[in-house]
């Protein structure tokens, strides 16, 4: 079946890498999994192996007869659901209060807003085992930090896993992919829901014009940044993790 452009479908069907995505993901028997855009099956098999249930959610109504058909069996002992739905607009109530893993080959153009959905969502993902573009992945785990390292660190720890060549998917994208994991997601750097609102409007501000200083662009009474350890001649990218923690408590 030809992919959707307009999908962001890139398919990856080496068993090597597929083995090797599900290793990383530490999934194990009973655990639940929500896979993001199963495509033809290939991870999802995979996943199937190590004795979890899966929930699989996947945007192409085209993919749906196919998956069914694939997985019979194991949609009929209830190991398998198949949802035909968009992942950005997917109702939580099938997690609901359930502890998950959250795994996916992400099309590029929604990377940021799946990070985004999960990471912030009431009922967080245990983990995160994502394939995505190498660019994005190499800036999350960047020892410089961004709004976009920012937003995932405070929440779980990403380590950029291993690099997934382009020729490795068909259609092959145009820049290599890597994988990505965020483990230990929760929001314990938070006192309240007070300081994580705080956090990131002090972020963004922080960064409205990163290559200012940040006297330039944050309003903060001197023994504040003293307490924090942050001096306003800094740009925001210089700043770690906790300064920012400190500066939004």
């Amino acid at each position: 079946m030809q992919a959707k452009k307009s999908l962001g479908q890139n398919f990856l069907a080496d068993p090597a890498i597929l083995k090797k995505i599900v290793g990383v993901s530490e999934v194990k028997n009973n655990d639940l999994v929500l896979e993001i855009g199963p495509g033809h099956g290939t991870l999802t098999q995979e996943i199937l192996t190590t004795g979890a249930n899966v929930i699989a959610v996947e945007k192409d109504h085209r993919l749906i007869a196919t998956l069914t058909e694939k997985f019979a069996e194991k949609i009929k002992t209830g190991q398998l659901k198949i949802i035909e739905a968009d992942i950005l607009n997917f109702a939580f109530e099938a997690l609901e209060a359930k502890a998950y893993k959250l795994i996916g080959n992400v099309p590029y153009y929604i990377s940021g807003e799946i990070l985004r959905k999960f990471l912030t969502s009431k009922n967080q993902p245990q983990s995160m085992t994502l394939l995505l573009q190498k660019e994005v992945v190499e800036r999350i785990v960047a020892k410089k930090e961004s709004l976009l390292s920012l937003s995932v660190k405070v929440y779980g720890e990403p380590k950029k896993e291993f690099i997934v060549k382009a020729g490795s998917f068909r259609p092959a994208p145009k820049v290599d992919s890597a994988v990505l994991t965020i483990k230990n997601i929760s929001r314990k750097k938070f006192i309240d829901a007070g300081h994580e609102q705080k956090f990131f409007e002090i972020i963004h501000q922080g960064f409205a014009h990163k290559r200012k200083q940040l006297k330039n662009n944050l309003i903060i009474e001197a023994g504040i940044t003293v307490k924090c350890g942050v001096n306003l001649t800094q740009r925001a990218e210089a700043l770690t993790l906790e300064n920012w923690l400190c500066l939004s408590h």
